[in-house]
């Protein structure tokens, strides 16, 4: 036992997502109504970023054609900005592999789910401590966690299996849902204390982190496979999944398989190190490249996957 004394969650005092004011809702995401982009993207300059988004593009054709994975990684913000539908449809579309997220996308994802809105006012609610306090988003998604834990299910395929058998009101959001469907791999790789169901008292550290150790070696084993040709993509998380990459790459060369010439690019509002550094730069180094990009998700992401899925 450790001689240093704890704080006790169990009083801690929670709210109805229900009645919570979220900034997000399902009634602002992407229409359904999908638009090609391939047009547009062809008629941008052969100068710069338009001309690496459009070499981008071609690795990605090749891959998909190739039946080489192609990963995506992605923070919050890609589900906040109202992707999920495109997401699904590239799922659908068997443009994507495998999905790498950090924990906050799966909070977002399972309150998009159940409530059609997400995202709360953080400035608003931290200063009396009702941040992160929606009773539902803790207590499910931590004993869903815990159950997948003890039958050895990683975060992302407990979470996915959970929402896709339940199908609450809007599950044909969520993104672990549809990937669940379809056999594609999401991996959650959480950061203790990061995340808003860290703050209830039904966390189990031994779940979340057990959980996130199943996913890191499902996510190794997609990483193996990126060799000659693979793509890995990464939206909005700077700090966190590009360690985990960078981690998962060299285990996997450890262990004696070559994992080379392939492509990566980040997408995100700003440059950042990590990013730069994690998997533009030094996961390429022996053959391959990394591109950069700099905008908004709602924006990136649409004019990318617009130009890779069919009407």
């Amino acid at each position: 036992m450790s001689k240093y004394e704890e704080i006790d969650l169990n009083d801690i005092s929670t709210y109805s997502v229900e009645d919570r004011p979220s900034k997000v809702h399902v009634e602002d995401f992407i229409s359904d109504e999908f638009v090609t982009t391939n047009d547009f993207v062809k008629k941008l300059p052969n100068i710069l970023a338009a001309q690496d988004l459009k070499e981008l593009i071609r690795h990605i054709h090749k891959a998909i054609i190739d039946q080489k994975p192609i990963i995506l990684m992605f923070g919050g913000h890609l589900i906040k900005c109202g992707l999920s539908p495109l997401i699904n449809r590239a799922i659908e579309q068997e443009v994507i592999s495998a999905i790498a997220v950090n924990g906050s996308v799966g909070i977002h994802d399972f309150e998009i789910a159940f409530f059609g809105k997400t995202s709360e006012d953080v400035q608003t609610a931290l200063e009396d401590g009702s941040f992160g306090m929606g009773a539902e988003t803790g207590r499910i998604i931590n004993e869903v966690i815990s159950e997948g834990f003890e039958n050895d299910l990683g975060y992302g395929e407990a979470l996915g299996k959970f929402i896709y058998e339940e199908q609450p009101p809007y599950w044909d959001y969520s993104v672990f849902a549809k990937a669940y469907e379809y056999d594609v791999p999401v991996t959650v790789h959480v950061a203790i204390g990061t995340d808003i169901i860290h703050q209830h008292p039904q966390a189990d550290g031994a779940a979340l982190g057990g959980s996130s150790y199943t996913d890191f070696k499902i996510f190794a084993n997609m990483v193996k496979e990126l060799n000659d040709g693979g793509v890995l993509l990464s939206f909005g998380s700077a700090v966190i999944l590009p360690e985990v990459f960078l981690k998962a790459l060299t285990v996997v060369r450890n262990l004696g398989y070559e994992v080379n010439n392939f492509y990566t690019a980040v997408f995100d509002m700003i440059k950042h190190y990590r990013p730069m550094t994690n998997i533009v730069y030094r996961p390429t180094a022996c053959g391959g490249k990394g591109y950069h990009f700099v905008g908004h998700h709602e924006i990136m992401f649409p004019i990318l996957f617009g130009s890779l899925l069919e009407e």
